[in-house]
């Protein structure tokens, strides 16, 4: 229904997207409410976060507290949530009606990482659900639902910019219905936990796919004597392409950036040297004087 009147909650770029796609669309959002001002960077300048960005531009009131939608009440108020990063209260709930956009196919990855999980867990699709909100952790019914196969090359950044893109057109549709009535999740429950920081820090001795895998998901990173080295991008090195005499330690670095897993070998394709912009990893490896560098082992 065009006459819904909005209250947009979200915070990272992905929801400032959604929020960009709403304003295009023409609709009326009344009130953003995101996280706070945080302090990032090496200068620790204290910057807002993407979706407050993007309602300023439009000229929208900004709360960092629920208490706000007081100020907007009314029989049609409607919630639009898209990574809010918080918990909604129920009483909430029971006055305002809300939809999530959340980036995954429910039940499957309820909670914060929903697409992170999922190219961690090697699954070969995912999707994106629009939910009616209920007091549960992403429990309520479900009133659209789009797919996408994950590729073999899906980072979280391609699979998250193509889940928002599908997520467009679904919650217009989900804003234009007389109701908001959706269907119970069927299957069985899996949850996405919030991405702990010392996942991003490779294990070399886990298998080549498992190191891929996280590579693509997370901002991932290692330790060469005692410096830090992100690593950007990865790719799996096929049997034939492996070393034959190579070291067997995991963490031990060819002369041609092929790095010693717990099962093979992957090879480096971008690293971030401390300090450094983002390198080739041949680049990186020709740089280095050590003759026989080995990652540190994390356990």
């Amino acid at each position: 229904m065009r006459d819904r009147r909005i209250v947009f909650l979200g915070t990272p770029e992905a929801a400032a997207r959604v929020l960009r796609g709403l304003l295009d669309d023409g609709r009326e959002v009344v009130l953003v409410v995101t996280a706070p001002d945080k302090r990032r960077g090496r200068g620790g300048a204290l910057l807002p976060t993407p979706v407050k960005t993007v309602a300023r531009q439009a000229g929208i009131p900004v709360a960092h507290d629920l208490d706000a939608l007081s100020t907007v009440a009314g029989p049609s108020l409607l919630g639009v949530v898209v990574a809010y990063g918080r918990l909604i209260p129920a009483d909430l709930l029971e006055r305002t009606a809300m939809l999530n956009v959340h980036f995954s196919l429910l039940p499957r990855w309820r909670g914060a990482a929903p697409v992170e999980r999922a190219i961690l867990a090697g699954d070969e699709e995912t999707g994106v659900c629009i939910m009616r909100m209920d007091a549960g952790l992403d429990t309520g019914h479900v009133l659209a639902t789009a797919r996408t196969a994950i590729e073999p090359h899906d980072t979280t950044a391609t699979l998250m910019d193509r889940l928002v893109t599908l997520s467009l057109p679904l919650l217009r549709g989900c804003l234009d219905a007389e109701d908001l009535v959706g269907v119970p999740q069927r299957g069985d429950p899996v949850y996405a936990a919030k991405i702990a920081a010392n996942e991003g820090e490779i294990d070399w001795s886990r298998s080549s796919e498992d190191i891929v895998r996280r590579v693509r998901a997370l901002r991932c990173h290692t330790h060469l004597a005692g410096r830090r080295i992100g690593i950007v991008a990865v790719a799996p090195v096929a049997g034939v392409e492996a070393p034959q005499d190579g070291p067997e330690d995991p963490g031990a670095v060819t002369d041609d950036a092929r790095v010693r897993t717990g099962d093979g070998w992957v090879r480096l394709v971008a690293v971030r040297p401390e300090g450094r912009p983002t390198m080739d990893g041949v680049e990186w490896r020709r740089g280095l004087r050590a003759t026989e560098p080995r990652f540190r082992v994390s356990r």
